[in-house]
């Protein structure tokens, strides 16, 4: 079955400039490499995705910040940028370094992208849909944050609430900083399960995501934070699947599936510290692709990030050929170092598992 995946050349112009760590040429490298591995034959197919509109954006933003964001990021684009307000609304990690690209037409891209996958996935055209780009998961309503201006990821899940009606979605962060973004948009809406699946956050941005914070309202225990040990590797994430996001996902029956995140759980990322190898993210994938039997393979994915170039089109590749069966052979770039042959970090793992399912039991039968 033909994949589809969402991209447009111009989403290289989400660049934050010269020496910042989140630069364009990802969107650059990654379709090179797939084309170059796969042929798109009976395999996945590219689509371009109409740009966001304004009401498009105020499904997530307040006006006020979508507008600062539009007019500072093209200012910046012409080296004209006013600091004055920045940090109104944003972040030190979004400041631009030097001479950005085209950074807030590019996300209104992977807005609509979003938007696109849904209408794709929903309307039974598809059943999975890939969007290049996609995952920018710090990103709030009136604040952006870790390199994220808008957070198509919050937008894939109230866009198919309030336009297809869907009553339970289930929101899978597989990225190695917890979706502090996500979290806040879906705290307490009883609708969405959110799973994040982390680096601990006691050693890595943004500081948010502990097992004890499980939702708030009607929507206690509809929030699950895994917060993984430092180099934490395959079999550590094999037992966080089956024993916690498995039989959760087939209590909770889903819908749709939308899942993001990119190569940064890598035990090569330049920001992250967790263990996982090539074979890690196929696990992933596989995962993944087990989840949907219970929607009937529906599932979104939004992939874009990951900080070593060398190893981030490896870990997409890997991840998607999980996902789609594709059966593709990915060997690892970078050979892993002895330490993490074998993962050591099984029995800190089994204690994360302990403590997530004593804080979720009163929530779920399978606990």
């Amino acid at each position: 079955m033909i994949t589809p995946i969402l991209y447009r050349e111009e989403l290289k112009e989400y660049d934050f400039g010269p020496g910042h760590p989140f630069r364009g040429d990802r969107f650059q490298i990654f379709p090179k490499f797939l084309r170059e591995r796969l042929k798109p034959d009976n395999y996945y197919r590219f689509l371009s995705a109409e740009t966001a509109t304004e009401s498009d954006l105020e499904l997530i933003c307040q006006p006020d910040y979508i507008k600062f964001c539009h007019d500072y990021y093209k200012s910046a684009n012409l080296g004209q940028e006013d600091d004055s307000q920045f940090f109104q609304y944003q972040s030190l990690d979004n400041h631009p370094i030097g001479r950005p690209g085209k950074v807030e037409e590019a996300a209104r891209m992977v807005i609509g992208q979003a938007k696109m996958a849904a209408d794709l996935v929903h309307g039974g055209k598809y059943k999975k849909v890939i969007s290049v780009g996609g995952g920018l998961h710090h990103a709030k309503g009136a604040c952006g944050e870790g390199f994220c201006l808008y957070n198509d990821v919050a937008f894939t899940g109230m866009y198919l609430q309030k336009h297809h009606k869907l009553e339970r979605i289930l929101i899978l962060d597989t990225d190695a900083h917890a979706g502090n973004g996500t979290a806040e948009y879906f705290f307490n809406d009883p609708q969405v399960l959110f799973i994040d699946i982390h680096q601990d956050p006691r050693t890595i941005y943004p500081g948010t995501g502990f097992a004890s914070d499980i939702g708030g309202g009607d929507a206690k225990g509809k929030t699950i934070n895994i917060p993984m040990p430092i180099n934490a590797g395959y079999s550590s994430y094999k037992m966080v699947f089956e024993e916690i996001i498995q039989p959760v996902t087939e209590e909770f029956q889903p819908q749709i599936i939308i899942r993001n995140g990119g190569s940064d759980p890598h035990f090569a990322d330049e920001l992250t510290s967790l263990g996982l190898t090539i074979a890690g993210f196929e696990l992933i994938g596989q995962k993944v692709k087990k989840m949907a039997d219970v929607c009937g393979g529906k599932e979104i994915d939004l992939i874009a990030s990951g900080y070593n170039k060398e190893v981030l089109p490896y870990c997409w590749l890997a991840l998607l050929s999980g996902l789609t069966d594709w059966n593709l052979n990915v060997e690892d770039p970078i050979p892993p170092p002895p330490s993490l042959r074998i993962d050591t970090k099984v029995p800190q793992t089994k204690l994360v598992v302990a403590e997530v399912i004593k804080n979720l039991k009163d929530y779920w039968h399978c606990f």
